[in-house]
């Protein structure tokens, strides 16, 4: 793992969420590792990978806020990232060795803003076979690179804001090529490497991304993000975390529930739904502010996807 270790805190950080502006060269494993040291909890999780040559929003849980994680895994994302035009790679960025060079020659920003108005909306997307994605068990990645081919079946995502930016032409090992800078807004599940390899083949030549950042996730961008060296020389300081009720607001629908309902729902049982055929979690609150549960409330009744307050609440 990158750095040196830093004491940890004298004391468990309070559940909540932590945002984390990752570095490049970390994983997401290597921020939560450090992230265990530094709330001194082993209970710390994150919602949604970056890869380690992105940097950004990582959003980190700490105790019981780790049962928020999986469902804020399911909220839009805003990155800005570089697509070098001209070459193809292994893993569709920087980090693979280049696999095709046919340059970019010819194409302008005409062509690039085309190639980005047919990958904008609801599209179906093969994902980069370096992916977390699992083939009979294993990840696509450890499969591509012990030599196999793996092809990966496409699915529905929604890219639903991908704007360019400054276009540089440049040379890369002898072969022209165009760098384009853009910001794009996606569902979960969307790979931009694979936005900027179908960039590539959509302008008639190839692309892999040379720069990514991740600067929002769902209701967290970066004025509430913290560099890890600063969270690092706190030297045990309390971490700057967002405590559950604040995080769950930022993240979610909310409801606000009777005494009646708040305990209720504290014992699992069904209540009215708020808002019948939402498709979204809803963050539900007692009378005290206190969070009480994530709902389901796509039915008529609504039921408890995660309850956090206790029975007697």
């Amino acid at each position: 793992m990158p750095g040196s270790a830093e004491r940890p805190a004298a004391a468990p950080t309070p559940d909540g969420l932590l945002v984390v502006d990752k570095p490049t060269g970390w994983t997401s494993h290597d921020v939560v590792a450090r992230a265990r040291r530094l709330c001194a909890t082993r209970k710390v999780g994150h919602a949604g990978t970056l890869d380690p040559m992105a940097t950004g929003v990582l959003v980190l849980g700490v105790g019981r806020a780790t049962r928020l994680l999986t469902h804020l895994v399911g909220c839009d994302k805003d990155y800005t990232a570089t697509v070098r035009l001209g070459q193809a790679t292994l893993t569709d960025d920087a980090e693979g060795e280049v696999t095709a060079a046919p340059g970019a020659s010819g194409v302008d920003r005409a062509d690039v803003e085309r190639a980005v108005a047919a990958l904008t909306g609801d599209i179906q997307q093969v994902p980069s076979a370096v992916s977390a994605i699992k083939v009979k068990g294993e990840r696509a990645y450890h499969r591509v690179r012990s030599g196999e081919d793996v092809e990966l079946p496409a699915r529905p995502v929604t890219v639903s804001r991908f704007v360019v930016g400054d276009l540089r032409t440049g040379d890369a090992d002898g072969t022209p090529v165009l760098d384009v800078d853009v910001e794009v807004t996606v569902s979960s599940g969307t790979y931009v490497r694979a936005l900027a390899r179908d960039l590539g083949t959509a302008v008639g030549s190839a692309g892999h991304l040379t720069a990514l950042r991740r600067t929002r996730v769902g209701g967290f961008g970066p004025d509430t993000a913290h560099p890890l060296a600063d969270l690092e020389a706190r030297q045990g300081a309390p971490m700057p975390v967002v405590a559950l009720a604040e995080a769950a607001r930022a993240s979610f629908l909310g409801r606000s529930l009777t005494a009646d309902e708040a305990r209720a729902v504290g014992f699992g049982q069904r209540v009215v739904s708020s808002r019948p055929g939402h498709g979204q979690p809803v963050a539900a609150f007692a009378p005290d502010g206190t969070l009480v549960a994530l709902l389901d409330e796509s039915g008529a009744q609504a039921r408890s996807l995660v309850v956090f307050a206790p029975a007697s609440s």
